[in-house]
């Protein structure tokens, strides 16, 4: 399994639905993480009179030694080049057997995903059923219940029936899919306070395959999520499409493409990817002010609707993209194509599970969070004669941080990818 998420053949190229972590171990980079012994304060402050402070030199020393050692990464030992003939032609021949290695693997997961599509065909009456109960269009059945609570049972040994003698009513479940949504460490991470409004109406969330005659031919699958009527956007329909590559990569996998996004048609002053500040201008030579509305981006989870873009192979050539904005960008990439496989392979086919929040037993937790500190650029633009008298005139309402580069819960790469997976 890759550690890091590629975007171009040069340099970085797009991971697999499998194979998408949002963190890089150590070991994972090629370093090892030494263990030293545990010290005592006594310890350390009777070597720290009688030895000289090289914590300085160390770390120099220390810098030097990685230097070196990432400067050899790649580079041949000489052993391939000095090979006999004879010897190189068997090792070309090798490469023509991984060449038909390589194109039953990419046989072996398009049969996989064939059969991917035919077990949906086989859940679609179940979600549409599921989807009947939330809504309340239909009461659950006494058979469905019974299901419900065995199932319960074996789950849990402290589960407590429910009583008997009520009637099942076609009473719905309110605001489902926003809890399961919250319930999902990653995605609870994208929910700002000011979407909640929106994601009250968030009805059904279902997958589909991509047939032949879309994006090219290549294979990659949607995510639709359907809306009631509400005060925000004209859509009825929010799509996310994921277009994997015709050929596997190397680790076996389908490798992304790119994803494409609906555009949102947010109604006048709803738009939730947006906040809008009021300033006073003061003009320098009148001494008049007037009153300027400008937007600026933030935080939501209607931004997972506008996926990041790999920057383009002319410009990665050319070194025109700096390695930190690279890497912002790879990151931006990872938390993309992580959620959107979640939603696939997890909360879609298990929505009960994160409605309750029993799949949270199942998520790989991590407790240690980074820590981010947000930087705040003052808006220096002034329009015209016109300098800014005055801050906002409304206060930013409240947002959850943006999602840590170490995401809790369990990468999607932890199932085994040789496995045919189903829907």
């Amino acid at each position: 399994m890759s550690s890091t998420v590629p975007i171009s053949s040069n340099n970085i190229t797009a991971p697999t639905p499998q194979n998408t972590p949002l963190n890089q171990a150590p070991i994972a980079l090629g370093l090892s993480r030494p263990t030293v012994p545990d010290i005592n304060e006594d310890n350390e402050q009777d070597d720290s009179e009688d030895q000289p402070d090289l914590s300085g030199f160390q770390q120099q020393m220390l810098g030097m030694v990685q230097g070196k050692l990432a400067g050899l990464v790649g580079r041949s030992s000489g052993y391939i080049e000095a090979l006999p003939i004879e010897v190189k032609l068997s090792v070309e021949a090798l490469k023509g057997v991984q060449v038909k290695q390589n194109e039953l693997q990419n046989q072996y997961k398009r049969e996989c995903l064939e059969l991917e599509k035919k077990y949906l065909a086989l859940q679609t009456p179940l979600y549409e059923r599921r989807n009947a109960i939330i809504a309340g269009q239909s009461a659950p059945t006494q058979a469905e219940i019974d299901a419900g609570e065995e199932y319960s049972i074996k789950d849990d040994d402290e589960y407590t029936h429910l009583p008997k003698g009520t009637k099942p009513s076609a009473s719905g479940i309110p605001e489902f899919w926003l809890t399961a949504l919250r319930n999902h460490p990653g995605i609870a991470e994208l929910i700002t306070e000011r979407d909640v409004g929106a994601l009250k109406h968030l009805i059904d969330i279902r997958i589909a395959y991509l047939d032949d005659a879309a994006a090219d031919g290549k294979p990659g699958f949607k995510l639709l999520f359907s809306f009631s009527e509400n005060e925000y956007f004209e859509n009825i329909t929010l799509e996310k499409t994921y277009v994997y590559q015709e050929e596997v990569g190397y680790s076996g996998d389908f490798v992304y493409d790119r994803a494409i996004g609906t555009e949102i048609k947010w109604k006048e002053d709803k738009d939730l990817t947006k906040e809008f500040e009021i300033k006073k201008q003061r003009n320098k030579n009148t001494n008049r002010t007037r009153l300027v509305r400008k937007a600026h981006p933030t935080e939501s989870f209607f931004n997972f609707f506008t996926p990041p873009v790999p920057p383009a192979e002319d410009a990665l050539e050319n070194g025109d993209i700096e390695e930190e904005e690279l890497d912002e960008i790879e990151e931006k990439l990872e938390v993309d194509y992580q959620i959107g496989e979640d939603l696939k392979e997890k909360i879609i086919p298990r929505a009960v599970d994160y409605f309750t929040g029993n799949a949270l037993k199942y998520e790989m937790m991590d407790e240690d969070e980074d820590d981010f500190d947000e930087d705040d650029e003052d808006d220096d633009e002034s329009g015209g004669a016109f300098d800014d008298d005055s801050d906002s005139d409304a206060d930013v309402p409240a947002r959850r941080r943006a999602p840590p580069k170490g995401r809790s819960g369990a990468p999607a790469g932890n199932a085994n990818p040789e496995e045919c997976k189903t829907q």
